[in-house]
Formats: structure tokens, sequence, C-alpha cells
């Protein structure tokens, strides 16, 4: 069985060029209010467009992975892995982050060039990702909804009514 490739697999832009491209990038197309926010277990970026506060999350890679510290042998063998050194387990994982931040700028690009275009409107593109007053995202209240809104039972108000 073959593997498939990943978009950008082999990458070398560096993870701070693909975060300065996402800024031009949401600035160029007229959004504002920019910030980056990381932590070991991954990142965030969130901008102001439309009037609306939009939060993306990027999961990064474990660097304790089994994918990043085990490999096969320097003579080529695969019929067993070894521990990889840190150095060489670093560069691994440091490449898988700086494919995960190319494929986020190439969805992000691919979202506002479709709303430029006139494909989608804003709403349709960024739904998911726009941020309700408390914080939480419309996605993420969504995901936790839905199954019950998909069993019947109706749907909650999504700002509080008046008191």
């Amino acid at each position: 069985m073959t593997s498939k490739r990943r978009f950008a697999e082999d990458t070398s832009v560096s993870v701070g060029k693909s975060q300065a491209e996402i800024k031009d990038m949401i600035q160029r197309y007229g959004c504002s209010h920019f910030a980056f926010m990381e932590s070991d277990a991954g990142a965030q970026i969130a901008f102001r467009a439309k009037d609306r506060n939009v939060l993306f999350r990027l999961p990064l890679p474990d660097p304790a992975a089994p994918e990043f510290t085990v490999g096969y042998p320097p003579s080529g063998s695969r019929s067993y892995k070894v521990k990889l050194a840190p150095d060489q387990a670093r560069a691994k994982w440091e490449q898988a982050c700086r494919r995960s931040w190319r494929a986020l700028a190439l969805v992000i690009k691919a979202k506002l060039e479709a709303v430029a275009s006139g494909i989608v409107t804003f709403e349709d593109e960024f739904l998911a990702y726009t941020m309700k007053p408390d914080g939480e995202t419309i996605g993420d209240w969504a995901k936790r909804e839905l199954p019950g809104v998909l069993e019947g039972r109706p749907m909650p108000p999504l700002l509080p009514g008046p008191k």
C-alpha cells in the first residue's frame, strides 16, 4: 500500500513566514484586529471581519508522539524501528508544524477569495469560526447542540432574551 502525500509535506516555509502571510492576507481582504495565540497544544488566530470576531484553532502535533520519536534505522531496513536522536525528532516535529501552518494559510486564503469572488457569502464561509459574545465559536456551539436538534429537541436561543 502506498502512503498518500499530504499538502505541504516537504515545505521549507517557516512557521513565522506562514503567520506573516496569513496576517498580510487577512489585512489585504479588509480584516482587522489580528492576533496569534500559541500554547503547547496548539495555536489560535483571531481577527475581525464584517463586524464579527473570527477564531481559527490550529492543533499542533505532540512532539512526544511516536511519529516524531521513532523511525527506521539509517541502514534503510524496514523490519524494525529505532528511537530517533533528539535533533532528528525535533526536525520531524518542526516539519509537521510547518505543514500545518501552510495548510491553515491555504484554508483561510481560499475562504477569503471565495467570499471576495462572490462564490459564497462571508457568513456561509466563516459561520463556524464566528465567535459568540461569550467567546465560544458558533461551530463549537453547533457541534454540542446538533445531536439533540437532530433528535427533535428544540434549538436553544443563540443569545439570551430580554429579562
